[in-house]
């Protein structure tokens, strides 16, 4: 290999590997931010945590090796055009070809690195993820029951423990049984635990000291009860562990897989173009980097001092328009308009034609830009030259007169920025723009190749998705913004070190703490935009996002808050469940409610009516009550009798057509959405209160609230431990300050899905949990804040 060929992969291969691992952290960070936390929250093992996360990085490298290739032919190429590297190429006869043949070389390996990941990795790492999500959730399943948490996750039953003590386990237990369509079965035991073999795929609900009561809803005046020292319920493995039995789709199956389910599919007269379309697609994805390397090359291969600012928009529209062409032959293919083995190679047919025919040009017009003049086509602000308005006056050109009026303003020395800060704004607000530009892009790309499906399909249409991704964009923003200003510090102190720009100021006396204050302020003014997107935008924005996510996966959209899981616990201890609530109305369809003895924990009495609504009536002196009427119903009292020395249950069963209860205020049974991030902090803050009292198990509640006051400050904590890091770097420049940044970001999200899972797992407290990245990120700024020469 030659010196050339040995440079320019040198100059390629850093670029490329910063792309691959940025972009597969942004495709990551929501299996991260999800699966982490609720995996160690759970107390699963930090190797088990890792493997499983892992199993995840296929599918992502899958599409971001592609990319990966052509943002690092970019950069480095616009490193050589911006240091005029390549004009010197030119000049000695260096062809545009000839600095290809290296970057074929490059392409070669991401086309075999992308084609095992296709081929093999993704199917192998799916089935990996399937069965540890198996073992996990078998072994994990009893901890996942909370106490004073109405547990539904079992199919037809609900259990509530009121206390899990780790001796003895559950204490004060209440299940209630539908797993019969003909009647209720309600246990109310002294204690009980979950036993789950997962050799003999058995699941047993053992409870203790347990009374059974049976109504039925068809013969209300029917009653069975039972009392049991021990009791063994059985549960069908299948039904217990859904989750686990996880189809394979197409794109997790083996060529071979695929081929023999086409080969199914045509013995039963079903379509098989999908399997088809997904066989060729596993040799098209690798092909394309082949593509995007020919396309970076025309592209990046320039005189023209753009450098790596321009590679970022480049590259994100191009790979735009590759997806895009992906997906449109996709649906194309499932319509019928295209054959499903030509389809997948459409969008690299095209830009494959593209990208020759610009290498072409780009090699046989010595660099001649493209220029395109809009003057023609925007009539505004078009200047009237002097030649036009002049007019001849006796042979002599002479200038049309106008009445001028000059003001003066007087010279008032306002304070405001010097010349230095300006100058650093400026460096600093182009970077940022730019990578905030770029990231949002790259979300938008990521969110696009996931929907694009339900798009092509005919399940969502084009303003179903443009609405989705305006509702969604500043939930982008809210997470985006930290990291650009992260990137946006070190790329300017990086290039101000570079240049020695630095070392000439602290010559003229001015400090690192003095050249940097601009910054500094940014970060502040980021950390505000942040807490005022959080309280004013997030909440609305994003409960209309997940409602149009809803809508357009086909998933059920949610209507009321958590309470319409139909369980809530009383502030007395009684346990509702009703059918159906309308806040509207105030209004209860089917309502139970269980009145629970609290000290030995024994069932007193269930009333159950048809239909319960609020009256509101006005007394004579003008005063309004307010009582729950109930309609069509029955109450059964549970008591004891002793008589002789003889103890025995009484049970009373009264019917009723009408009758007033008394139940917990309106106010108490309606709630907003449950998830946090559809709403304000002063919202959640009140939303754990209600939840308190209702029962639930609040402390992942609580870890959100802090968290909505501690994540604003993180630009300011990334400000202030990205100067005295970047000043360090010495002569790195802007590309190793991105990769920086890139690692850096990634540590503090890791470091954040951790310390919350802490937190929502009970391991630390709610407001250490939420801080503990600041502070630890906030103490090694300090540090070096400290220890950096100024």
């Amino acid at each position: 290999m030659k010196t050339l060929d040995r440079y320019v992969i040198r100059e390629l291969i850093p670029p490329c590997l910063m792309a691959l691992v940025g972009l597969t952290f942004v495709l990551m960070m929501p299996p991260i931010m999800q699966n982490a936390a609720a995996l160690i929250a759970a107390g699963v093992r930090w190797s088990v945590v890792a493997r499983l996360l892992y199993t995840l990085t296929p599918q992502a490298l899958a599409l971001t090796i592609p990319m990966a290739l052509l943002y690092g032919i970019l950069f480095g190429l616009g490193r050589l055009s911006a240091d005029r590297e390549f004009v010197a190429l030119q000049a000695c006869g260096v062809s545009v070809f000839r600095v290809a043949r290296p970057i074929a070389l490059m392409a070669v390996v991401a086309c075999l690195a992308t084609g095992y990941e296709m081929i093999y990795a993704l199917p192998d790492a799916n089935q990996t993820f399937r069965q540890i999500t198996f073992e996990v959730i078998a072994s994990g399943a009893e901890s996942d029951i909370k106490p004073r948490v109405f547990f539904q996750n079992f199919p037809n039953r609900v259990i509530y423990v009121r206390d899990i003590l780790p001796e003895t386990g559950w204490h004060d237990v209440f299940l209630a049984d539908d797993t019969q369509t003909d009647q209720t079965t309600v246990y109310v035991a002294k204690a009980g635990r979950l036993v789950i073999d997962r050799n003999t795929k058995t699941v047993q609900l053992v409870l203790e000291q347990v009374t059974r009561h049976v109504t039925f809803p068809n013969k209300p005046e029917a009653y069975d009860v039972g009392y049991s020292e021990s009791l063994a319920l059985n549960m069908n493995w299948e039904t217990v562990f859904p989750r686990t039995q996880i189809i394979k789709g197409d794109n997790e199956k083996t060529v071979a897989e695929l081929r023999a389910t086409a080969a199914e599919n045509r013995t039963k007269n079903l379509p098989d173009s999908m399997q088809i379309y997904t066989i060729q697609q596993k040799f098209s994805l690798p092909a394309a980097c082949f593509v995007l390397a020919l396309i970076g090359v025309a592209l990046g291969a320039t005189s023209r001092k753009d450098g790596k600012l321009a590679s970022f928009a480049l590259g994100t529209g191009v790979v735009f328009a590759y997806y895009v062409l992906l997906y449109t032959s996709r649906a194309a293919a499932r319509a019928g308009a295209l054959p499903a083995g030509l389809a997948p190679w459409v969008v690299n047919i095209v830009l494959g034609l593209a990208g020759v025919g610009l290498v072409l040009w780009r090699a046989g017009s010595s660099d001649q830009p493209i220029r395109v003049n809009l003057s023609a086509l925007w009539p505004f602000g078009k200047t009237t030259s002097v030649a036009e308005t002049a007019t001849v006056v006796g042979g002599a050109t002479r200038a049309p007169r106008g009445v001028v009026i000059v003001l003066r303003v007087p010279n008032i020395d306002w304070p405001g920025p010097s010349l230095l800060d300006r100058y650093v704004s400026r460096q600093y607000l182009s970077v940022f723009g730019l990578a905030f530009v770029a990231l949002v892009g790259i979300f938008y790309i990521s969110t696009f190749i996931d929907l694009a499906d339900k798009l092509f399909g005919g399940v969502a249409t084009a303003g179903m998705m443009l609405r989705y991704f305006y509702f969604e964009t500043p939930q982008y923003i809210y997470f985006i913004i930290p990291l650009a200003a992260l990137l946006a510090t070190l790329v300017t102190v990086g290039l101000l070190t570079k240049n020695s720009e630095l070392i000439v100021m602290r010559a003229c006396g001015i400090s690192l703490y003095r050249s940097t204050l601009p910054l500094l302020l940014f970060g502040m003014v980021c950390s505000g935009v942040l807490f005022e997107m959080q309280e004013h935008v997030l909440a609305e924005s994003n409960r209309e996002a997940a409602r149009l996510n809803a809508i357009i996966r086909g998933f059920p959209v949610p209507q009321f808050g958590v309470l319409n899981r139909q369980w809530i616990l009383g502030k007395s201890g009684d346990i509702y469940r009703y059918q159906f609530f309308d806040p509207r109305s105030d209004t209860f369809t089917g309502l139970s409610l269980f009145q629970l003895d609290q000290q030995a924990w024994k069932l007193r009495s269930v009333t159950r009516a048809q239909r319960v609504n609020l009256v509101r009536q006005t007394a004579a002196d003008g005063q309004t009550t307010v009582s729950w009427r109930a309609n069509q119903g029955w109450r059964r009292e549970f008591s004891t009798v002793t008589r002789r020395k003889v103890t025995s249950d009484v049970v009373t069963y009264t019917p009723f057509t009408d009758r007033t209860l008394m139940l917990e205020p309106p106010s108490y049974f309606k709630t907003e959405i449950p998830e946090t991030d559809h709403m304000t902090y002063g919202e959640l803050k009140q939303y754990i209160v209600q939840l308190q009292s209702s029962g639930y198990h609040v402390v992942p509640y609580v870890v959100d609230l802090h968290k909505k006051i501690a994540f604003p400050f993180v630009t300011l904590i990334m400000t202030l431990l990205a100067v005295p890091f970047a000043a360090s770097l010495r002569r790195s420049g802007a590309l190793f300050g991105i990769g920086v940044g890139l690692i850096l970001a990634i540590v503090y999200w890791t470091a954040l899905s951790i310390f919350t899972a802490l937190g929502a797992g009970g391991w630390l407290s709610p407001m250490l949990s939420a801080w503990a990245p600041n502070i630890l990120f906030g103490s090694a700024a300090v540090y070096m804040l400290l220890t950096v020469r100024t």
